[in-house]
């Protein structure tokens, strides 16, 4: 199967293609020309699988040309997550309300879900085509650490990650500018993630940024969810949970859930999007934000509105975004390419756009005090969640079965669970987060622990304007 672009259904490339160029005509997004249906007796046989069985399964049905043992390999990288039979846990919470703790891999994010297999396959494309790659990826706090993690010591592979200067938690921090293979640069930009995001696909767009790479024998791509590559796999544990639900008898027949997914960039959603449309018996898709609730705005009354908004810092960084990029491919699916580029150039020129109400959604958003209170109640219960994960108690109680997606380990946030638990400020994360973990009876990863006496290699911060000179600077070295 081949994908086509949001802005141009006459485009058709090769998924490698998409994976290693994923820039889409007209400045789209890649998707697939169509998605494979899974029937209840599919259902009935996965309920025997275990992940990266129904993985595979899940990938295979799309016929993608991309051989089925790179997948293999690919889907290997789970064995290096807490559990290799298993990169997940689902664990229930109260009445009805379960969480698929999603930060099991090695940046405690959600994110290594994606990025783990994502790094192995571009880098066996590159090793197959004898070319060297640049990836760049924006973060907002998250896909950083994931990226370089699936990146390091890659022969093929240079990776530049751009953050928001201030705009990540400290952990986040450290687990990017402590990075320490060769073939890594962080760079910290003076402005927020949509700055970061935005510098990304003008790169990707730069014909001269690009022959400057040729020269440096370098071709460009990119980590982020405009990558295909990164949603394909994000489909996957949304399909996971309703297979769980059935094989647990949660759910029978054609019984549904609701999914509740704290969100920014809409790249999770959209998994979770997809999946219902491939059969998963998923209900409704509540999207939770933080006060950047461009989404929630979207959802409830059909208008997406820019122009008079800034943003906001909140203590979910991750999700402090207003220019969501999935939504894209969100809108292509339900209204065609020639109007999501209308809609995509009324967003570009006037900074907003109106379409009519997409049904299978609901959306709230969640100010910081209800965040901070969310985990206090939680942690009531003996249990520690991170303020993203937070964000989704927004829409609790709830009367069926429903999964919220928790996108991040509480160590990467210690200062707001003190705040929450001890209503105080940190006096020294690393003490403070393993006091937490003693008292919850929880444990730190060692690779948290690790950050706070491993040396700081990246320390240079730019300007929005200096980010390309940079980059060119640092691969000609």
């Amino acid at each position: 199967m081949n994908l086509t672009s949001t802005r141009d259904k006459t485009q058709s490339v090769t998924l490698s293609y998409a994976l290693l160029n994923p820039s889409a005509n007209f400045g789209g997004l890649f998707v697939p020309k169509n998605f494979p249906k899974f029937d209840n007796e599919f259902f009935k046989k996965a309920v025997h699988l275990n992940y990266k069985e129904l993985a595979l399964e899940i990938i295979n049905s799309f016929n993608f040309d991309i051989d089925e043992e790179i997948f293999k390999l690919a889907l290997s990288s789970y064995d290096k997550f807490d559990d290799k039979n298993i990169p997940l846990k689902i664990e229930k919470i109260s009445e009805n309300l379960y969480i698929n703790e999603l930060y099991h891999g090695p940046t405690r994010a959600f994110k290594d879900m994606a990025l783990q297999p994502f790094g192995i396959i571009i880098d066996e494309l590159a090793k197959k085509d004898d070319k060297n790659y640049l990836i760049i990826c924006a973060t907002s706090g998250d896909t950083g650490p994931a990226t370089l993690k699936a990146f390091e010591n890659s022969k093929n592979v240079k990776v530049v990650c751009l953050y928001p200067y201030e705009g990540t938690s400290e952990v986040q921090r450290l687990q990017m500018v402590t990075s320490n293979d060769r073939n890594l640069k962080v760079i910290g930009i003076k402005g927020n993630f949509d700055d970061a995001q935005k510098a990304l696909k003008t790169l990707l767009g730069d014909d001269d940024f690009k022959n400057t790479l040729k020269k440096e024998n370098l071709f460009l791509s990119a980590a982020n969810s405009v990558n295909f590559g990164r949603i394909l796999f994000q489909i996957i544990y949304h399909f996971y949970a309703y297979v769980n639900f059935l094989k647990n008898g949660i759910l029978k027949g054609d019984e549904t859930f609701d999914i509740i997914v704290p969100s920014g960039n809409f790249g999770n959603a959209l998994g979770a999007y997809y999946a219902k449309k491939m059969g998963a018996k998923i209900d409704i898709i509540k999207i939770a934000s933080n006060q950047n609730n461009v989404l929630t705005n979207l959802f409830n009354d059909g208008i997406y509105d820019i122009k008079n908004k800034s943003l906001i810092k909140t203590i979910s960084p991750a999700m402090d975004i207003l220019v969501s990029s999935n939504v894209e491919r969100l809108l292509f699916d339900k209204f065609g390419d020639i109007k999501t580029k209308k809609l995509m150039q009324n967003l570009r020129d006037n900074k907003n756009y109106k379409i009519p109400k997409i049904k299978g959604f609901e959306a709230k958003f969640c100010t910081d005090e209800e965040c901070i209170n969310f985990i206090k109640e939680i942690s009531k219960k003996g249990k520690l969640i991170d303020p993203h994960t937070a964000t989704c108690f927004k829409f609790t109680p709830v009367k069926k079965p429903t999964v919220i997606t928790s996108t991040a380990h509480w160590v990467k946030f210690t200062p707001s669970i003190i705040r929450a638990i001890k209503n105080g400020e940190v006096k020294n994360e690393k003490n403070d987060m393993l006091n937490l973990a003693k008292e919850f009876n929880d444990k730190v990863p060692n690779e948290i622990l690790s950050l706070f006496s491993n040396e700081e290699k990246h320390k240079t911060i730019v300007e929005k304007e200096e980010i390309k000179n940079t980059i060119i600077e640092w691969i000609k070295k």
